[in-house]
């Protein structure tokens, strides 16, 4: 029996699963985050972490590293060579064999293409978008936050929708149904209660508040609200956009090309008119056809569909 393990490292979460020959996931286990860009120890504490959760992994399933036929990690933060190579030494040093580093955004496509070429478009914590030619030429695009302008995320989300709330209430100038979503679930009687919610982001709070405004943006966006649809266009352009740009620079031969939707914002919410919106912008954008779809897998499973394509 040959075993396989995949690992999906975000930037919030990781996940590592061992596959046997037939891709079945015999077991998994999460931990944290393992993005270096994220830690002040950088590639020394994100190793270490990936390296503590290989160890439990294999530990639970009573393997040594020297069961394991190969190992393929998605990561978020290998965005360019030298951080692969730095990633690369640190796994090697701890003894690891036989395994391949890529950007966490390949693994989506193939985690979802119905071949082995794609469009991968991700957002959740941060974006980006990856994609995997007829030719096997990698492309990502987008994954420097502010510096690609990158839209669409659960952060620029929630930022936007707070922006536009205090532009209501401290600048009078308009009117959105998202200020009244805010205040009702708040409980908020005077404006600079608004601006003492701010106080979450410094507690554990977090990410409930974030998810909140998030929430807020959805509902008011799918009612019409025209402020919420304005964000909602930026983030439909700039993910067509992205999409076409790899359209225009690699080679997709068979239409419709795939495009595959992962992270919470397009899998978890109630997000069909946006990615309508994209969709319809992608095509008037590039004159291709594309196929939008949910990715419904765990991303990891596109750890062990690599393994096979291409390293079995």
């Amino acid at each position: 029996m040959r075993y396989f393990i995949g690992v999906d490292g975000g930037g919030t979460k990781t996940q590592y699963a061992l596959f046997d020959e037939s891709k079945k996931i015999l077991l998994s286990v999460k931990g944290p985050g393992t993005n270096h860009e994220n830690y002040e120890g950088s590639f020394d504490e994100a190793s270490n972490l990936i390296w503590q959760g290989l160890t439990e992994l294999l530990h639970k399933a009573d393997l040594q590293v020297s069961d394991i036929s190969f190992t393929l990690m998605g990561l978020a933060g290998i965005d360019h060579p030298f951080q692969y190579d730095a990633m690369r030494e640190k796994l090697e040093n701890f003894g690891l064999k036989n395994f391949e580093i890529f950007n966490d955004g390949f693994i989506v496509v193939k985690a979802g293409a119905s071949a082995s070429s794609a469009i991968g478009y991700n957002c959740g914590t941060g974006t980006c978008c990856n994609a995997v030619d007829d030719e096997g030429t990698m492309l990502q695009l987008a994954g420097l936050g502010d510096f690609s302008g990158d839209v669409g995320n659960g952060h620029w989300i929630a930022l936007k929708v707070f922006n536009a709330i205090y532009d209501e209430l401290f600048l009078f100038i308009h009117k959105t149904e998202m200020t009244k979503l805010f205040l009702e679930k708040f409980g908020i009687k005077e404006r600079e209660e608004f601006l003492g919610t701010l106080e979450n982001l410094a507690t554990e709070a977090a990410d409930d508040y974030i998810r909140t405004l998030i929430d807020i943006f959805f509902t008011a966006a799918n009612n019409s609200d025209p402020a919420a649809l304005e964000l909602m266009e930026k983030m439909a352009e700039r993910g067509a956009q992205l999409i076409t740009a790899h359209e225009k620079t690699l080679k997709f031969n068979a239409e419709p090309i795939e495009v595959i939707l992962s992270g919470s914002i397009h899998t978890k919410l109630p997000a069909d008119k946006y990615i309508q919106m994209m969709a319809e912008k992608t095509t008037a954008m590039s004159n291709r056809k594309f196929i939008f779809k949910k990715l419904e897998v765990p991303p990891v499973v596109g750890c062990i569909n690599w393994i096979f394509q291409e390293y079995v």
